[in-house]
């Protein structure tokens, strides 16, 4: 079964946080999120405390298939600078593995040079962080090991993106139209 795990630092963007970690789960992905704070309680870019599964301090990530960043703000910057994620996030990349980033998110890869010479999107704003990338503006970018989305109404495509690479195209699909997303 496949290893994720969403990182979750103050100010996160509740919907594409927990949407995520909502469809995968549903499709059977052991996603799990990770506390960037000094507890497992993280609040939300709204106000919305959650406690996550694990702290970042306590993981192992080497047998990690995939890590994402959720995006809002101040999220994305506290993410961005969070020295121990940026190395985690470099070294992920450097083996060939899977990584995404919604909405400010993406810039975290811009600016750690992962996105090069790479289509993303992210949030209209932020695209002038995605250093070397070539901005596509699309709801949901996939090149390579690299899926980015654009931002909250992205969620459930981005998470069934994510979901169909693990599961299947078609097990993507119906997890969505159990959701009544069409």
């Amino acid at each position: 079964m496949a290893k994720v795990y969403e990182f979750l630092a103050e100010g996160f963007e509740d919907v594409e946080a927990l949407g995520v970690v909502d469809v995968l789960r549903r499709g059977g992905v052991d996603i799990k999120t990770v506390s960037m704070t000094e507890s497992k309680s993280v609040t939300s870019a709204h106000g919305i405390k959650v406690e996550a599964d694990l702290m970042f301090a306590d993981c192992d990530f080497d047998s990690a298939d995939m890590l994402l960043l959720p995006g809002g703000m101040p999220g994305s910057t506290n993410l961005r600078d969070h020295q121990g994620l940026g190395k985690l996030l470099l070294s992920h990349y450097e083996k060939g593995k899977r990584l995404g980033a919604i909405c400010a998110a993406p810039m975290v890869f811009g600016q750690l040079g992962i996105l090069k010479g790479r289509k993303a999107t992210c949030y209209p704003g932020f695209e002038k962080f995605l250093d070397g990338a070539e901005y596509t503006a699309a709801l949901v970018q996939e090149d390579g090991n690299i899926i980015t989305g654009k931002g909250p109404a992205a969620t459930f495509e981005y998470a069934a993106t994510i979901l169909a690479y693990y599961r299947g195209e078609q097990a993507a699909k119906d997890i969505l139209k159990g959701m009544m997303f069409s």
